[in-house]
């Protein structure tokens, strides 16, 4: 059985040093600022894209070129490899149905993931990926386990400013301007890729025992089976918070003592430009491992 290569992209938040060491690739994602193309973490990085959304810069997105993702897949393929791609959730992303589109010249040997992840839930299919690998898994059949658990994750974030919500197109002026009125912090949650409102509150304490609460209904109730047999873990994500998520990180190690932190990471940049400075994200994953 051939070896099995990880393919993922950056909205994973894993680092190119990281993918390194972990033997994995990761395909950067493409922005564009004021007219000029960067690829995260390339010639992108965290600090110089805080710079720019300081500045107010012009920032969108866009995906991976596919003749991006058919050098990386080839250069393993030559090798002997078969590989399986991970990009992010096909909700909020159309590299996943152009990668799959472009999986179909490979006559199987490349097996495309849509288990409807972003940011820490991503990379955490990224590192069951891995694991099964390691066991002995071919590529299909890590794709389907990955699929399989699909909906074994959720993500809850607390923003500290609607602009960035307002700038996507994903609330309405009127909205972002008495949401800033009224001071109002939301609680949003992501489930199967979509971003949802979840809760509004006014305090980034009030923020943070929702999202507890919210981890430990999903627990309770979601993923009760999983919590009893150990599989669970917690992931946290913030976007130029380093402090408060530390804080936040020892709060929920207390609130959930049975329950590993696998990350505790930076956001992705291209979940990043969406909801702006200031977020702190926490989710539950199962882990497949």
């Amino acid at each position: 059985m051939a070896m099995v290569k990880i393919v993922t992209d950056s909205n994973s938040g894993i680092t190119q040093a990281e993918a390194e060491r972990l033997g994995i690739s990761v395909i950067p994602m493409p922005f564009v600022i004021d007219g000029e193309q960067y690829f995260e973490d390339i010639d992108l990085t965290q600090a110089q894209f805080y710079e720019h959304l300081a500045q107010d810069a012009s920032v969108s997105t866009s995906q991976p070129s596919a003749a991006s993702v058919t050098e990386v897949w080839e250069s393993l393929l030559k090798d002997g490899c078969d590989v399986v791609h991970i990009p992010m959730s096909s909700a909020l992303s159309e590299s996943c149905h152009t990668a799959q589109q472009l999986a179909k010249g490979y006559e199987g040997r490349v097996q495309v993931v849509d288990n409807r992840r972003i940011s820490i839930t991503l990379k955490h299919s990224v590192f069951d990926a891995l694991s099964l690998a390691e066991r002995g898994m071919s590529a299909k059949e890590i794709a389907r386990k990955l699929e399989a658990s699909a909906g074994d994750s959720s993500i809850y974030l607390t923003l500290d400013t609607l602009k960035y919500l307002k700038k996507g197109g994903r609330l309405t002026p009127a909205a972002a301007l008495i949401g800033t009125i009224l001071r109002v912090k939301p609680v949003l949650q992501i489930q199967g890729g979509k971003l949802d409102a979840f809760k509004k509150v006014q305090t980034l304490k009030q923020a943070k025992q929702v999202m507890t609460d919210a981890l430990k209904s999903d627990l309770a109730t979601r993923f009760a089976d999983f919590a009893a047999a150990g599989q669970m873990r917690i992931c946290l994500a913030h976007t130029a918070r380093e402090e408060e998520i530390k804080a936040f990180e020892a709060e929920l190690a207390a609130a959930f003592p049975n329950i590993p932190v696998s990350f505790c990471d930076p956001l992705s940049l291209s979940i990043a430009c969406h909801v702006g400075p200031g977020v702190i994200a926490c989710s539950v994953t199962r882990a497949l491992n």
